[in-house]
């Protein structure tokens, strides 16, 4: 009995780790989107020379990124793994570019992406919040 009795505490234990297991951080909405965000605000700033990032802002937001992380239960380690994936930079770049394209604006084109910078600026969207016009 007290074997049975051990058997099943060990696998509820198992069982109540597994549901609990924390997603991916690229699964974390209120994670992923606003780093996208920011990313592509700069990957505008880079190709626009009449359009700059808000760094300040962006490194603050980053930084709040971070504790927010902390507070869903992400070690550090997870959290700089997760930066410093090239899985997950390819895989941002990626729906960066796939965004370009749905906004009509392409990285061959630097005019194409000034325009959608300063119409993302215009509408203080949440990519035109990282940018301000030269």
């Amino acid at each position: 009995m007290i074997r049975l009795t051990s058997v099943f505490v060990a696998a509820t234990l198992a069982l109540s780790g597994a549901a609990f297991a924390k997603p991916p951080l690229r699964e974390v909405k209120e994670i992923y989107d606003p780093l996208y965000w920011a990313l592509v605000a700069f990957e505008i700033s880079e190709v626009c020379d009449s359009i700059e990032p808000r760094k300040f802002k962006g490194v603050a937001d980053g930084w709040g990124l971070v504790r927010k992380a902390r507070k869903l239960g992400y070690t550090d380690d997870e959290i700089k793994a997760f930066i410093k994936s090239d899985e997950e930079k390819e895989r941002m770049r990626q729906r960066g570019d796939a965004y370009l394209k749905h906004k009509g604006a392409s990285l061959d084109n630097p005019e194409s992406v000034c325009a959608l910078g300063r119409a993302e600026i215009e509408r203080n969207s949440a990519i035109g919040v990282y940018l301000r016009a030269k």
